[in-house]
């Protein structure tokens, strides 16, 4: 039996690498087939539905919303979940459960939920159906995505000792959290972002109810083309997909450049 269990091991592994790997493949072909219907290739392949996906006068306007609605959650993400949970873990450690809590009722809350609460509070302008508004949304949204990694991140490592020794060098609390919490926890706050990004980045439904057609995103282009022709919708999810796997990479790889926490605490003084 010993011997029998690496190999259904390898079995088991196969068959989910190919259950997630083979719908990819199949959206990645039937991007560049121009037939596809009576038999199990393609008759032909041709590059037209990524001609026509990059002709339309939305396409580079919704990437580049889908960028700044992506990198602006990641940004504010950060800012707001990096200091509220070092806060949590130095200052009150019994109220972690609580904030462990809150962080997962945004998974209990549908996205359309949440789109139309913000939508009916705030309805004043300017923040009302604005990207402002679509930012804050997509925030509340994967505060779960950046709060976990953080959270194991601090509990990696020694925080009261290193808040402790930089302390004792006369360093006030912002540079404390900048020059040595931060760095310890990098691998965390990159993980974090990682997982921020591709969720966001790929949102329709909160994109679609709070802005709409007056701030497009690329997830909702493609669903129009959903509607429309499924090659073309088949091209934009193929660069969809192929965007959120390139910033994966980046930021895996420089988080592998940051290597392992370091417990210094030079400089902070």
């Amino acid at each position: 039996m010993k011997r029998k269990t690496p190999l259904l091991q390898w079995l088991l592994i196969g068959l989910f690498l190919l259950y997630m790997i083979i719908p990819i493949i199949a959206t990645y072909v039937f991007s560049v087939a121009t037939k596809w219907d009576v038999s199990i290739l393609p008759e032909g392949y041709t590059l037209e539905w990524y001609q026509s996906a990059f002709d339309h006068p939305y396409f580079s306007i919704t990437l580049t919303n889908s960028f700044i609605i992506s990198i602006a959650a990641v940004i504010v993400g950060v800012l707001f979940i990096v200091p509220t949970t070092y806060w949590v873990h130095t200052r009150v450690p019994s109220a972690k459960p609580l904030l462990d809590l809150l962080m997962i009722l945004p998974f209990g809350i549908p996205a359309v939920v949440l789109a139309l609460a913000l939508i009916r509070v705030y309805s004043f302008p300017p923040i009302g159906r604005s990207p402002f508004l679509l930012i804050s949304a997509c925030v509340v949204f994967s505060m779960p995505f950046m709060y976990r990694p953080v959270s194991n991140a601090l509990g990696a490592i020694d925080v009261d000792t290193l808040t402790e020794a930089a302390q004792n060098l006369g360093a006030d609390t912002i540079k404390i959290l900048v020059r040595v919490i931060a760095p310890n926890i990098m691998p965390g706050i990159l993980s974090g972002s990682l997982l921020v990004f591709a969720t966001v980045f790929a949102e329709f439904t909160l994109a679609n109810l709070i802005t709409g057609a007056s701030f497009k995103t690329f997830p909702i282009l493609l669903v129009e083309f959903t509607k429309r022709d499924g090659r073309v919708a088949a091209a934009l999810s193929v660069i969809s997909f192929t965007v959120a796997w390139l910033v994966s990479l980046a930021i895996l790889w420089a988080s592998g450049r940051r290597g392992k926490p370091t417990d210094k605490v030079q400089g902070a003084h």
